[in-house]
């Protein structure tokens, strides 16, 4: 009984210690990686960082690192106050959560990608629905001026960013996972000795996804060029 407890405060500490190094490199990407797209809108990637949390802690633990994430960037780098620390944190989570939570149902490689293809969807029309709402009031424009833009511009920039941020956490998820099992920062599964041959069986997944994450680079270079 001791000996059980003992184990389950270590497990708990180090994954408070996953979680927080989760936040801080979901926050590194958005100061480094800000890659613009159209108009006033970039992308980085920290959505796949905050993903693959969710995968391996669930949504609630996604929700968490987004919020921590979003608050930090309000109050160090970002110029558009709680108003854009709410939009960060609710594209955050509608796409995070949403895949976290099909893939804590279906926990295969098959519900990995209903999960990002859902939590996609889902995104995407939070995303049109808040930027029609929100966007007016930091972008000090009236809300039909954001109206002309939603289709034209949020739509594809929300389809965009949702595929590519699906297609690398697809390319990352199982290697890290994996990695970090052997270094024991992860408790093992009963499926853990088999995750290497999961990666060869669905090897086809990770060249559909270098493919998807090359289409969409090229398509952000000649947007930007």
């Amino acid at each position: 009984m001791e000996n059980s407890l003992r184990k389950s405060n270590r497990m708990d500490t180090k994954k408070l210690v996953v979680l927080a190094m989760l936040a801080a490199i979901a926050y590194i990407t958005v100061t480094i990686f800000r890659i613009p797209v159209v108009e006033f809108l970039k992308y980085e990637p920290k959505d796949v960082i905050i993903t693959i949390g969710g995968f391996l802690f669930g949504p609630v633990a996604a929700m968490l690192i987004s919020a921590v994430v979003s608050i930090i960037e309000m109050v160090t780098i970002s110029d558009t106050g709680p108003i854009g620390a709410l939009m960060n944190f609710l594209s955050t989570v509608s796409f995070a959560c949403t895949a976290s939570i099909v893939y804590k149902k279906i926990h295969t490689i098959k519900g990995a990608v209903i999960g990002l293809v859902t939590g996609s969807v889902v995104m995407v029309v939070v995303m049109l629905a808040w930027n029609y709402l929100i966007t007016p009031l930091y972008m000090g424009v009236p809300r039909e001026v954001v109206a002309g833009m939603l289709l034209p511009t949020f739509l594809p920039f929300n389809l965009l960013k949702t595929v590519l941020n699906s297609a690398i956490t697809m390319l990352l998820y199982k290697p890290l996972s994996m990695v970090m099992r052997k270094a024991h920062v992860l408790p093992e599964t009963a499926s853990a000795s088999t995750e290497g041959s999961h990666i060869k069986r669905y090897a086809f997944v990770y060249v559909i996804a270098i493919f998807i994450i090359a289409t969409c680079a090229a398509v952000i270079y000649f947007l930007n060029k």
